[in-house]
């Protein structure tokens, strides 16, 4: 019975020694199998956003903020989305509906229509089709001038490869070898790219702030791949692949402690609702 017990506690010891082993020997031999999965992703991204530039004579759907235009909320929880939008787009440019409703309830609360016609222009139509004047009290209107966003349009996207440009010298300069920084700075151009290729993927209308989230995306992704990166040319005694597996592990646990960090932010934001 002694020897049945100390056999037992010894295969319980060696089970997760030996599958951390198999671990690192997978990668050691298939690490160039895996490295297929974010080039696959990379060429994707690259032909898909080709292929949307040719149909939309741009990299990305925009909505008012950029193309300017005007957006008015209503606060009517009876209106129809769908047979607003079929009714209005032949009077109205570019129309866009959402609905805002309660979080927990979902029930409706207001619908926002957006379209590239003028303010004037879109208040007659509006009235005309609901039957009453619209006010203050029952909806609010937000017009943005088209040279405005455009002008705004252009500065932003010359921000971001001022951005891009100036990561990439503080990226030469710190590591001062070429390989190490290419990897990073196409880290970051790969992040952007897939992001903005997600974007499109879903039909998202992108905001003037939206687009200075992607100046935030540059900043997290080089602070991940810079630490990174550290990581592998810093450390010595081991291999360059259990290196890189060991580097793996460390943007894993970054990554996976700011996605608990943002669900907890949204059940905090859910319970302060209800209760």
């Amino acid at each position: 019975m002694a020897e049945f017990l100390a056999s037992n506690q010894k295969t319980r010891v060696r089970i997760p020694i030996r599958a951390f082993k198999m671990e690192k020997s997978f990668f050691d031999r298939h690490y160039r199998h895996l490295l297929l999965i974010p080039i696959l992703l990379f060429i994707f991204s690259g032909v898909y956003l080709v292929n949307f530039y040719q149909k939309n004579n741009d990299i990305l759907y925009k909505d008012i903020s950029i193309t300017g235009g005007t957006s008015v909320t209503i606060y009517d929880s009876n209106l129809n989305q769908e047979l607003i939008k079929n009714d209005l787009s032949p009077k109205l440019e570019n129309i866009n509906l959402r609905i805002i409703s309660d979080l927990i309830t979902q029930e409706q609360k207001a619908i926002v229509i957006e379209t590239t016609l003028d303010g004037d222009s879109t208040r007659k139509v509006l009235e005309e089709y609901l039957g009453y004047n619209l006010t203050e009290d029952n909806s609010s209107f937000e017009f943005t001038d088209a040279s405005l966003g455009k002008g705004f349009y252009k500065q932003l996207l010359f921000a971001i490869f001022l951005a891009f440009l100036f990561m990439g010298i503080v990226i030469f300069v710190i590591f001062r070898t070429f390989v190490p920084s290419m990897a990073v700075i196409f880290s970051a151009f790969a992040d952007i790219l897939m992001a903005l290729v997600c974007v499109d993927i879903f039909g998202i209308k992108m905001s003037s702030a939206g687009l200075v989230a992607f100046l935030m995306l540059i900043g997290y992704s080089v602070d991940t791949d810079v630490l990174l990166t550290t990581r592998v040319l810093k450390r010595t005694g081991k291999s360059l692949n259990q290196l890189i597996f060991d580097s793996f592990k460390t943007g894993m646990t970054m990554t996976l402690t700011s996605i608990f960090a943002i669900f907890l932010l949204g059940l905090s934001f859910i319970l302060y609702r209800i209760y």
